[in-house]
């Protein structure tokens, strides 16, 4: 499923500004993460490494996939 269309811009920039800097700070990571949950209103974020998401009310999961779609 596309959920592109269904996330605010914002919250794309702010979810790829964080795995962007995750790699910044830490280039030797092996671990890749599957994504971030992030808060719709804070824009406040975790990398997810593994497992289902448990998110809370406010978040939403984007997946690395989505993350990565327009950095390269």
């Amino acid at each position: 499923m596309d959920f592109s269309a269904l996330l605010d811009p914002s919250l794309l920039q702010a979810a790829r500004h964080i795995y962007r800097t995750y790699y910044e700070v830490h280039p030797d990571q092996v671990q890749r993460p599957i994504g971030v949950a992030i808060d719709r209103f804070t824009h406040r974020g975790k990398l997810i490494f593994s497992g289902k998401p448990i998110l809370l009310p406010q978040e939403c999961f984007i997946p690395v996939g989505q993350l990565e779609a327009d950095l390269y």
